[in-house]
């Protein structure tokens, strides 16, 4: 026997199957409209968990890779009975309500950014909102406050760069704030090397700027044998520097801020990579989704089980769905339990996306939809 023969051997195999398949799926809607009938939930962990045990003890030395397609088939069941009830019907309201066909503005009320004038959240606020005033804050937290208050229509935020990678005390304030996202934008980031007038190259010692920006320039600072010394903000190291006394420190800056600041700019673009780029987000206490909203924003907990957190990865497959960033972080007062924040490439105008993200609402342990929003590249 060959392998040719090996393969209609399994797709003969296949066969078989999916009119089984397709009979259980068929079994699974009318369990729903039993459910619906009855007020049931969709969801019964006890009783996945006792077809799974008993599926591993007939299946010997295959028992997990059998255990996963059972979980997959159970997954896509549930996923169709949710669709039957319609599920999650809080969250779909909500979703509903949000939806509009005018772009993101702030109608000339004030967007609030960390740091001071120059900074790179700055420039992003002025780029999507350039009708509106922008209120500089000390710290990221500020920022969430004055949108919390209603002194800001909208925050604007730094999540991650290209090369230095996530802003974590950023995700932890949105995880702690779960205000929603209704925009996003990549801002290229050039790093310039500044000093005040009377400061010469070769005297520098010391350069100020924020963990991420001396991250990003890190090969910089290691040939020229450089201290990185921490800041709060690019643009807020720029005016500390331009108002010291002292004459051999540096920092690494926009150009905008240099000359904000009366800087000299010494070198330019002395980032690692010249594709050097920082996603910023715009954070509201309403939920807003535009008509050209293309990725979705979640925060969730999967149950400390086996396999969970691949289950609920396997639903936006199912679905058709592209991840683009998943960033685990650490529950407050838990032991080595996890948050797990998601982006996801889609639209909830789409019924099955919508149909997804409110299964899950129903089913996992802790979810809150962040918001579905456009991305400006």
């Amino acid at each position: 026997m060959d392998l040719l023969d090996l393969r209609k051997e399994i797709d003969d195999i296949d066969k078989q199957l999916i009119p089984l398949l397709l009979k259980r799926m068929g079994v699974s809607q009318r369990v729903a409209q039993y459910k619906v009938e009855n007020s049931i939930p969709v969801l019964n962990s006890k009783r996945e968990q006792e077809i799974l045990d008993n599926v591993a003890a007939q299946c010997g030395e295959h028992a997990d890779a059998i255990k996963t397609v059972f979980s997959a088939t159970m997954d896509a069941s549930r996923a169709l009975q949710h669709k039957i009830i319609g599920g999650g019907k809080e969250l779909r309201d909500a979703v509903t309500e949000a939806m509009t066909d005018d772009k993101l503005t702030a109608c000339g009320q004030p967007v609030a950014c960390q740091g001071v004038e120059g900074a790179y959240s700055g420039v992003t606020a002025n780029k999507l909102f350039p009708d509106s005033p922008v209120k500089f804050y000390k710290q990221f937290e500020d920022v969430f406050e004055a949108v919390n208050k209603g002194d800001a229509r909208f925050g604007v935020i730094p999540v991650e760069n290209s090369t230095a990678g996530s802003v974590h005390e950023s995700y932890d304030l949105i995880m702690k704030y779960r205000f929603y996202v209704v925009g996003a934008y990549d801002l290229k980031i050039e790093h310039c090397l500044c000093a005040r007038e009377d400061t010469k190259y070769e005297d520098i010692v010391d350069v100020y700027s924020h963990p991420q920006a001396l991250s990003q320039c890190n090969n910089f600072l290691k040939n020229f044998d450089f201290t990185g010394i921490n800041f709060t903000n690019t643009a807020a190291a720029a005016k500390y520097v331009a108002e010291s006394d002292k004459n051999n420190i540096g920092v690494i800056c926009s150009d905008l801020a240099a000359k904000e600041y009366g800087l000299k700019i010494l070198k330019r673009n002395i980032q690692n990579t010249n594709n050097n780029k920082t996603r910023f987000i715009v954070i509201s206490k309403e939920l807003l989704i535009n008509k050209d909203a293309d990725k979705i924003s979640l925060i969730f907990s999967a149950p400390h089980t086996t396999g969970s957190l691949y289950r609920v990865l396997g639903r936006f497959s199912m679905a058709g769905l592209s991840l683009t960033k998943i960033e685990s972080r650490p529950i407050e007062n838990e032991d080595f339990n996890y948050h797990f924040y998601v982006d996801v490439m889609g639209s909830v105008r789409d019924e099955s996306t919508l149909d997804l993200v409110c299964a899950l609402s129903d089913e996992l342990p802790e979810f809150e939809f962040l918001g579905n929003y456009y991305e400006y590249i």
